[in-house]
């Protein structure tokens, strides 16, 4: 038996690339071949391709109060999925093509919550759905100052309609456990605050 533990597959044929649907999003269809594990091309597959953009999300942290502020806001893909389509999730937003990804997490902390950030400490980046679609997630922690934060938030012309919450970081931490806090984002950034929170605060203090 051929040993293929230690093989890594590099190589991809794009073979034909369709366009299906464009609007905000696109829809591409993929016709391919890859390497595979035990050498060789494989068969030609096809797969349906979400486009979007690249995404930032950041996670507001006052490390002096040991407090985050999150966001709600209505989110279609939730519906008929869990009993409340309103989200608790963290600042987010696009990248334009022009823009650096630590840029857009200052612009939506001031768009979405109002806040300002002193510093970002870049938590890690992540495919969300990698299967089905090409987005790139970039994830930071934000420092600010959550005295004050809170209120309805949000550009009217972008349709967004968004509350700000200031939470405890161990109520935010049950509220993942507790399955209130139900999107990828939110979840990671803050498993990875929980996993560094000693480290930061002694930074950022």
């Amino acid at each position: 038996m051929t040993d293929t533990s230690n093989s890594l597959p590099q190589a991809v044929e794009i073979v034909k690339r369709e366009n299906c649907f464009q609007g905000f999003y696109r829809l591409d269809k993929v016709h391919l071949r890859h390497e595979l594990f035990a050498g060789g091309m494989g068969r030609e597959i096809s797969r349906e391709l979400f486009v979007r953009h690249d995404a930032v999300c950041v996670l507001p942290y006052d490390p002096q109060h040991d407090e985050v502020v999150l966001i709600e806001q209505f989110r279609a893909g939730a519906m008929g999925k869990v009993a409340n389509p309103w989200l608790i999730e963290m600042v987010a937003g696009l990248i334009d093509k022009d823009e650096q990804p630590e840029e857009v997490a200052h612009r939506e902390a001031e768009e979405e919550a109002g806040l300002t950030f002193s510093a970002l400490w870049p938590m890690t980046k992540y495919f969300p759905s990698p299967g089905g679609s090409d987005e790139y997630v970039h994830l930071f922690l934000g420092r600010c100052v959550s005295e004050g934060a809170g209120g309805l938030h949000g550009l009217e012309e972008e349709g967004e309609d968004i509350r700000v919450t200031v939470w405890s970081f161990e109520d935010a931490l049950q509220a993942v456990r507790d399955g209130r806090i139900c999107n990828a984002a939110a979840i990671i950034g803050l498993q990875w605050l929980a996993l560094n929170r000693d480290e930061v605060r002694g930074m950022w203090k």
